[in-house]
């Protein structure tokens, strides 16, 4: 049976009124014995132990500093290079698609031995400044490929589609596609392959900057699957990403597959998970939730399927509400949104446009060109 329209519920002209009602078709299956300390957001602990409820900016602060200290916890510590290597862009290969410059280009992230590769796409004339956004890909052989349009999935050919309407676009490999080949677990610089994603993704933000046709306060980040995570875990250690997009990238880890986290503790992601914390959502000291309250007060937009097979959706649901208080404290509750496309694990049109219009929006773009689809 066809669903009707309005269980989408964000649309493009609702983009200012935020949506956090449950949905009828959204299971409600709390677990009654369940860690809360991942629910209750809006306290912090002090020096003492002693748990507070965050009454103010100041106490925030204090929170998102134990929650980003925790998540380090599992995907080990965020490198804080007092010079970081110099990015050396190499422009490998260039193309036009459409009008639109396509650039295969090589760049140093954290060592000088080896080099991500990416795809960058760029307008042949900018009139000042533009926005710009990083694209990640799913779980995908292909890896980068995949968004600039040349795999075999349309609807997930997202910097393609951005570049179209004007922005500068750019997409790496993640760690162990296309590429970037590399073995995890003969590397001893990084403790996670989430952990070298983050960084390097911190470097293809140096380089989105240091172009000078970039306005460098205008940058979003989109995902999807693997890309709409990798994206939410960028965002919580960079403040740099103004506008952020999570297309079928999560769910609270005790909906995941029922609690079981063996899916999340692979080399590529956190093995952390599966040695010292048992796969155990129970055990490990940081969850979603927590991760979108870090975004505050900048934009957040949680696109999710109703029919969502790797991440159930009421766990979405359930991390916008706990999040939404933070929103609140910083006055921009308008800036949290989630979006319900009727749809499987998938990026379908309705959804991007939603997406699209969201990063307009909120990066303050007018839009060049609205592609065909």
């Amino acid at each position: 049976m066809r669903l009707p329209h309005f269980i989408v519920l964000i649309t493009l002209f609702s983009l200012s009124v935020i949506v956090i009602h449950r949905h009828p078709l959204i299971a409600d299956d709390s677990t009654a014995s369940e860690n809360q300390a991942h629910l209750e957001v809006m306290t912090f602990q002090t020096a003492s132990g002693e748990t507070k409820p965050v009454q103010t900016l100041n106490d925030w602060q204090k929170r998102k500093t134990q929650i980003l200290a925790n998540m380090q916890l599992v995907m080990g510590p965020l490198p804080l290079p007092e010079i970081p290597v110099p990015l050396e862009l190499t422009v490998l290969e260039e193309t036009t698609v459409d009008g639109i410059l396509r650039q295969k280009i090589a760049y140093h992230t954290e060592s000088l031995e080896r080099k991500v590769h990416a795809y960058l796409f760029r307008q042949a004339e900018v009139p000042g400044l533009t926005a710009a956004v990083l694209c990640l890909h799913q779980t995908t052989g292909i890896g980068k490929e995949e968004p600039v349009g040349m795999g075999t999935k349309p609807n997930l050919h997202y910097a393609f589609h951005l570049a179209k309407r004007g922005y500068v676009t750019l997409a790496p490999d993640y760690p162990t596609f296309g590429e970037y080949q590399i073995d995890l677990t003969t590397e001893n610089r990084y403790q996670s392959g989430t952990m070298r994603a983050i960084y390097d993704n911190q470097r293809a933000l140096d380089l989105l900057q240091s172009l000078p046709e970039v306005d460098d306060e205008r940058i979003g980040c989109l995902g999807h699957s693997l890309g709409g995570h990798n994206t939410m875990f960028t965002a919580a250690f960079d403040d740099r990403i103004k506008a952020i997009v999570s297309n079928c990238g999560f769910t609270r880890f005790h909906k995941y597959y029922g609690g079981d986290l063996r899916g999340w503790s692979s080399d590529r992601y956190m093995p952390l998970i599966r040695t010292t914390y048992q796969s155990d959502p129970n055990q490990v000291p940081f969850d979603f939730p927590e991760i979108i309250a870090c975004f505050a007060p900048r934009a957040f937009l949680a696109s999710s399927p109703l029919y969502d097979s790797n991440f159930e959706v009421s766990g979405v649901q359930d991390s916008i509400d706990l999040a939404l208080p933070v929103y609140d404290l910083h006055g921009v509750s308008n800036h949290l949104k989630v979006n319900y496309p009727v749809s499987e694990h998938d990026f379908p049109l309705e959804a991007r446009d939603v997406a699209y219009h969201f990063l307009d929006l909120h990066l303050q773009h007018t839009p060049t060109e609205i592609p065909s689809r």
